[in-house]
C-alpha cells in the first residue's frame, strides 16, 4: 500500500466507489505484481524496457533518464519505504554494482544536458553505445538481488514454526 499511496503523493486517490478502489486495485496487483512476481525464477529474469533511442546527444540524454528512473523504480519497490534494509550479501553486492553504474548514469545524464559543454555528436553517440551495454549487466545485477530476496524469504518462513495457535 505504501508503493500504491506513494503513486499520489502519499495518499490513496479519491473514489467515486468500493467498486472503483476494488478495480484498481485489481489491475494493479494482478497486472503488476503478479507480472513482477514471475521473475522470481531463474528462467524469467527482468527485462529493462527496450526503445528505439537517436544516436545523439538527445538520445544519450533519453537513454539514461529511462535507466536512472528503472534502477530508483526498482530500489524505492524494494526498500518499500525504509531507510535500511537487511540484504542477503549475493543481493548485497549487486545493488553496489546497480548503484555505482546508476553513479555513471547519473553524471552522464547531467553531462549531455548541459549545453556549455563541448562534445560532438560522434562523442556522444560513441558515449551512448558504451552506456547501452550497461543494460545486460543492470539487468543480470537486478536479477540476482531478486533472487537472493526471494530465496531468503522463502529460508525465512520455512524456518518459522507455524505448529502453534496464531496470535492475533
Amino acid at each position: 500500500m505504501y508503493t500504491l499511496k506513494s503513486l499520489w503523493g502519499g495518499d490513496l486517490p479519491p473514489f467515486e466507489s468500493m467498486e472503483a478502489a476494488n478495480e484498481l486495485i485489481g489491475l494493479l496487483v494482478n497486472g503488476l505484481w503478479n507480472s513482477l512476481t514471475l521473475h522470481q525464477k531463474r528462467t524469467e529474469p527482468f527485462r529493462l524496457v527496450r526503445s528505439p533511442i537517436e544516436p545523439s546527444r538527445a538520445g544519450l540524454i533519453d537513454y539514461s533518464l529511462m535507466r536512472l528512473q528503472e534502477i530508483d523504480g526498482f530500489v524505492e519497490g524494494l526498500f518499500n519505504g525504509e531507510a535500511d534494509i537487511e540484504l542477503p550479501e549475493k543481493a548485497s553486492v549487486s545493488l553496489g554494482i546497480i548503484g555505482e553504474l546508476r553513479a555513471i548514469l547519473a553524471g552522464l545524464h547531467a553531462l549531455a544536458l548541459d549545453e556549455t559543454k563541448a562534445g560532438s555528436d560522434q562523442e556522444f553517440v560513441a558515449t551512448l553505445k558504451q552506456v547501452q551495454a550497461f543494460t545486460p549487466i543492470i539487468e543480470r545485477e537486478i536479477h540476482v538481488v531478486v533472487l537472493a530476496c526471494t530465496r531468503a524469504r522463502r529460508q525465512t518462513l520455512q524456518a518459522q514454526d507455524f505448529s502453534g495457535p496464531m496470535v492475533h
